[in-house]
């Protein structure tokens, strides 16, 4: 690139930054910097790549110092400048300073720069300026013929963080009236809300309603009415669920924070039919580990019973033992035998 004289200009130092942060490797960034201007002058997209950096480690103090710098350079800063530093400046709770460069973004925004709508009503949300999120939704309504589902999805998301629950609902209405794609995740967003207020009832009716609009259920769907029923320690529903998941698609990855919470409560009953089943269904989603096996047979131990050939199955599995396993095993020895139930082998 330097033969071709490429490196006369920022734009390829830029592709490799962009690079470098995509990858994570942000040790490699502060040199890279230092050669382009040695080469060339930064441009304000590298400027604004240098001020992501600076968001991902929450570095206020090196932010503000690229500002200064890019305004020596007499660059003028866009609404990716002003939306990064007011998202650094939330996460550390500098409120005013947020807002500062909240107003000076939007001064930058115009209709070719459709996705800052969207930013600004996140970045509004975040700082629970719920009357500014309002007014930019019925800015951008005004000024688009049409919004996309990424756009619902924003105002959707912001509106329940909001605990504006009501207008969310209204706007996803709008939504499901004029949607083409039926995209299942907004539809997630209001399924999630009635789960995560304890609601499951309206959770299920919500539901049936994508199904009646011809929104298919995703695995995400489906893992979230499980995490509903799991709330109110309905197994076998849970169960269903899982084993609806693992059929419908060709590679499942379990929630694992989810899989723990769902063996803790077959623990704590004691439900060794609904714990063996659960086996059986992360098998075939080829999600069985130590940690699992440890908690059907801890399951055991509370029902009193002793599983049969748990040592030859986990083998099977490519499983390893480790103390814990052992020392439940020898538990479960001294307690009364169970028949192996039907899959499991």
């Amino acid at each position: 690139m330097s033969e071709c004289g490429f490196l006369k200009y920022p734009l390829p130092y830029n592709h490799i930054l962009t690079l470098y942060i995509s990858q994570g490797q942000l040790e490699k960034v502060p040199d890279l910097i230092q050669e382009l201007k040695k080469n060339t002058s930064p441009d304000i997209v590298t400027y604004n790549l240098e001020l992501a950096v600076f968001a991902s480690q929450n570095n206020v103090e090196a932010a503000e110092k690229t500002l200064l710098e890019l305004k020596k350079a007499k660059l003028d800063p866009d609404w990716i400048t002003f939306s990064t530093l007011t998202n650094i400046y939330i996460k550390s709770s500098l409120q005013d300073r947020a807002n500062s460069t909240l107003r000076e973004m939007e001064k930058k925004i115009s209709r070719k720069a459709r996705t800052a709508y969207a930013s600004l009503i996140s970045l509004h949300t975040n700082l629970q300026n719920k009357d500014d999120v309002f007014r930019i939704w019925k800015e951008m309504k005004s000024i688009f013929r049409k919004v996309n589902d990424t756009e619902y999805s924003c105002i959707i998301s912001s509106l329940l963080k909001l605990d504006e629950f009501g207008e969310a609902m209204n706007l996803y209405t709008e939504w499901e009236a004029v949607s083409v794609t039926k995209d299942t995740r907004i539809a997630n967003l209001i399924l999630a809300a009635y789960i995560n207020k304890n609601e499951m009832e309206k959770a299920v009716d919500f539901h049936n309603r994508m199904m009646q609009k011809g929104i298919s259920p995703s695995c995400t769907t489906l893992e979230l009415l499980a995490r509903g029923y799991l709330k109110q320690k309905e197994m076998d529903k849970v169960l269903e669920l899982f084993k609806i998941t693992v059929t419908s698609v060709s590679k499942w990855d379990p929630d694992a924070k989810m899989v723990r919470e769902m063996f803790h409560v077959v623990e704590e009953q004691g439900n060794i039919q609904v714990a063996e089943q659960l086996i059986v269904t992360l098998r075939h989603a080829k999600y069985v580990n130590t940690e699992i096996y440890n908690a059907l047979l801890r399951t055991y131990v509370n029902a009193g019973k002793m599983p049969m050939i748990v040592a030859e199955r986990m083998k099977k599995d490519n499983v390893e033992m480790d103390e814990e396993t052992q020392k439940l095993i020898g538990i479960t020895s001294k307690m009364t035998v169970t028949e192996v139930p039907n899959g499991v082998a």
